[in-house]
């Protein structure tokens, strides 16, 4: 596979423009351990939401997920080549050679209980809708092309064009958040992904299904914007317009909150401060 060259961004992020977390990957690499996270999505998060994206490391718990959430707008999940582990989700025993990255679950499923707790606006993309899912007590099937009746969506070999190509529809469930988003009943998705949804987590709303009835789209009931979905609106997002509608419309929930957030914490502030001179007359 050819290496890519440098991607050329298509404009200027605002000064102000608001945060989001992006948790990243551990990938053993020359027997070190590096934290990662693919350009698509944080280019993506410019280009398609206006907002600046911030790594966070996987570290488990020497990083408190609530310091990161003071100071975030909103996150994104991304997806990766490693699987949930099973022992998340009391599953089925995952296929041999199964990649796992440990350090990542560490940190995101108690990352993402404390942003739904908090209600800050959540996108889950591939990997990272299988976590929003085991997060909310969800299970996970392991090797989605072996059971009977479904399609092969693990996707084709080659270049990254083909891998992410245009791979089947996805029928969406009438008056729902994504049919809302893309304005049509269905869209053409891409497909690159071994596991799925088995049961969906509490509070998970299915709004989206391949032809083959796996899960695709989903929602957390109750929330502003708490997304997952197992394709990969990321890869070339400016030149897909359901892709652009998507983090378009993540991009508004993120500015919405950050009013509020900006707005509560003057609030705040100001109350300090009367307390102050409160005390001082006193």
């Amino acid at each position: 596979m050819s290496k890519p060259g440098p991607y050329r961004l298509q404009q200027t992020l605002l000064a102000d423009a608001p945060v989001v977390g992006v948790p990243m990957c551990v990938k053993f690499i020359d027997g070190q351990n590096y934290h990662t996270v693919g350009e698509k999505y944080l280019t993506a998060l410019i280009e398609g939401s206006g907002v600046y994206p911030l790594s966070y490391p996987a570290l488990g718990t020497a990083l408190p997920v609530e310091a990161l959430l003071d100071h975030v707008d909103g996150l994104l999940f991304t997806g990766s080549p490693s699987n949930v582990a099973v022992e998340h989700y009391n599953g089925d025993p995952d296929r041999d050679g199964s990649p796992q990255d440990p350090g990542r679950d560490a940190v995101t499923l108690p990352l993402l209980r404390a942003a739904l707790a908090r209600d800050i606006p959540l996108l889950c993309i591939c990997r990272g809708f299988q976590e929003l899912n085991v997060a909310l007590g969800g299970t996970l099937h392991t090797k989605i092309h072996e059971l009977p009746g479904k399609l092969d969506h693990r996707g084709a070999d080659g270049p990254y064009d083909e891998i992410y190509k245009p791979a089947h529809l996805l029928h969406l469930e009438k008056s729902s958040t994504f049919a809302g988003i893309f304005g049509a009943p269905e869209i053409t998705v891409n497909s690159v992904h071994w596991q799925g949804i088995d049961k969906p987590g509490q509070g998970l709303i299915v709004e989206g299904h391949a032809p083959d009835g796996v899960i695709e789209a989903v929602r957390v009931t109750g929330k502003r914007f708490a997304l997952g979905v197992q394709w990969h609106p990321e890869y070339r997002c400016t030149e897909n317009p359901e892709s652009m509608k998507l983090f378009q419309a993540f991009g508004e929930a993120v500015r919405a909150y950050r009013l509020e957030r900006r707005s509560s914490v003057k609030n705040n502030k100001a109350e300090s401060g009367d307390k102050l001179k409160t005390g001082a007359a006193a």
